[in-house]
């Protein structure tokens, strides 16, 4: 088992954000998490990628892991292939295959501030799959990509996940993402957690 998470409470202050909230994901399986927001979803990711150590509960982690933020976590000073060979080792010839991959074929010298935010989102994702990890955790990763880029990226999700067997937490707010990505879905709320 890749991953196993026994969450008995995560809290902010007073407020109760998580609770008993447990799941194994698999190699090869994807968890689609959904739920309107401020229901816990990306707190929950932080806790898995060892962000957030503020918790209640018992978390397992097995192998590597990478993530891709809600909003693009890149190093402005740096290259866009500067951003994907220093977080994962993979040399330039490797990062070139990884950005054309995601559509940045030619970017590479381009630095984060010269790159759109659909094209910022892209080196993130290409990012973390280039670094081949056994958990693999996407936080909305698609947002305010528009749709005939989201279908590419989505396809391309598959490839990878279908190729690196990674266990794959994927948060999203669009249920047909979910349903295309995912293996088994758990729907968040404020009130209880459910698995489907």
């Amino acid at each position: 088992m890749s991953l196993q998470v026994a969450i008995r409470s995560k809290r902010f202050g007073e407020t109760i954000v998580l609770r008993d909230l447990v799941f194994q994901v698999a190699r090869g399986e994807v968890l689609a998490v959904l739920g309107p927001s401020g229901v816990g979803k990306s707190t929950l990711l932080r806790i898995i990628a060892g962000l957030d150590g503020d918790f209640e509960g018992q978390l397992r982690c097995e192998g590597r892991v990478a993530m891709v933020f809600q909003e693009p976590t890149l190093m402005p000073w740096r290259s866009a292939l500067d951003n994907l060979r220093l977080t994962t080792g993979v040399d330039a010839r490797q990062s070139e295959a990884a950005l054309a991959r995601v559509g940045l074929a030619g970017k590479g010298a381009l630095y984060p501030g010269q790159l759109s935010l659909g094209q910022q989102r892209r080196l993130s994702l290409a990012r973390a799959y280039a670094a081949k990890p056994d958990i693999l955790l996407l936080d909305e990763p698609f947002v305010s990509l528009d749709p005939a880029l989201v279908a590419d990226m989505l396809a391309l999700t598959e490839s990878v996940i279908a190729e690196q067997r990674p266990a794959t937490v994927f948060v999203t707010h669009a249920k047909a993402e979910a349903d295309r990505l995912a293996t088994r879905q758990m729907v968040l709320s404020a009130q209880e957690q459910t698995c489907l």
